[in-house]
């Protein structure tokens, strides 16, 4: 990095290790580079300044075991690194649930995005980067909306990525959350088998709807107790689409409390009233299996505390 405003001025040279093996060329960058903003990354990247193999290469292409990577010299002077301030970090530090050699997990709080982009400059992947600049692969392996709370899974060996990702595809992990309802179930269980589809709106912003053309998608719901206008729901994901469950919810009349968007103004203003203010989801247990570990994997994320006290005042 450079030291008094002069250019760490060398070229280097990076021999791909099995830990990055299938890794794409932008996110070996980010996790070798700590600190270099991504603006740098992918400007380096359309220069072709980055060669793989002494070649031109682009922001997608996958890694082999024995490509020659060359990074240009950092010169960085007039671009500040920004890290993730002391607040982020205690703050993602104190929710780490598990790790060990293959896996990190987080109680991801509501509010903070899994990464950077979007007008955030920081999100969990950055923050944990951060807290272990000698961890030489770190790469999140699903993701959470950002006002979503829970169980997040972090890949700390490409190996790790590519079971995680294979466990998913087979529909092996198994993934639960909490959510309250607005509105009230006389039915106990109910399954949501409905295609989604990504759309942008003339704003800009963008939402999932229930669309035919849509990737199939099915979340079953199960009722876990019932109050006055709500009523608290576990949900299993069958499938991993974007804003799944808030969509489902949404399409069954009944949207998830504090969805500011998909739910109803009127209704989520009378949650704010009452103290709820946020989205009322929350990724409580991962499980799954795991080659060469009896009994697999199993995490439990507690229900965070603004979301218990507001669960107190309904009871």
């Amino acid at each position: 990095m450079s030291n008094g405003g002069e250019s760490a001025a060398k070229v280097r040279y990076l021999v791909v290790k099995d830990d990055a093996e299938g890794q794409r060329i932008d996110n070996f960058l980010l996790s070798r580079l700590k600190g270099v903003p991504k603006s740098w990354v992918y400007r380096v990247l359309r220069k072709g300044e980055v060669r793989v193999n002494k070649g031109r290469v682009k922001p997608t292409r996958r890694l082999c075991v024995g490509d020659e990577v060359r990074i240009p010299p950092l010169r960085m002077a007039s671009e500040k690194t920004s890290q993730p301030g002391d607040g982020l970090r205690r703050l993602i530090d104190a929710s780490i649930l598990y790790e060990d050699d293959q896996l990190l997990v987080v109680n991801k709080p509501s509010g903070v995005a899994v990464h950077g982009g979007s007008g955030v400059s920081h999100g969990v992947i950055e923050t944990l980067r951060s807290l272990r600049p000698e961890a030489p692969y770190l790469e999140l392996a699903h993701r959470l909306d950002r006002d979503t709370s829970g169980c997040l899974m972090l890949a700390k060996k490409r190996s790790a990525l590519q079971q995680l990702q294979k466990l998913q595809l087979s529909g092996k992990v198994e993934k639960r959350y909490l959510a309250l309802l607005s509105g009230r179930w006389r039915k106990g269980k109910v399954t949501a088998d409905a295609p989604l589809q990504k759309n942008t709106l003339k704003s800009g912003e963008r939402v999932v709807r229930v669309d035919p053309r849509g990737k199939n998608a099915i979340t079953r719901f199960e009722v876990v107790e019932r109050f006055d206008r709500t009523t608290l729901v576990e949900a299993r994901l069958e499938t991993g689409r974007t804003h799944q469950i808030r969509v489902h919810a949404q399409h069954l009349g009944t949207p998830i409390a504090g969805d500011e968007k998909y739910g109803k103004q009127e209704d989520n203003q009378t949650f704010r009233a009452g103290g709820l203010n946020r989205l009322f989801l929350h990724a409580w247990r991962l499980s799954f299996p795991w080659e060469g570990r009896k009994g697999g994997y199993r995490f439990e994320a507690p229900l965070p505390d603004e979301l218990k006290s507001y669960l107190d005042r309904l009871k």
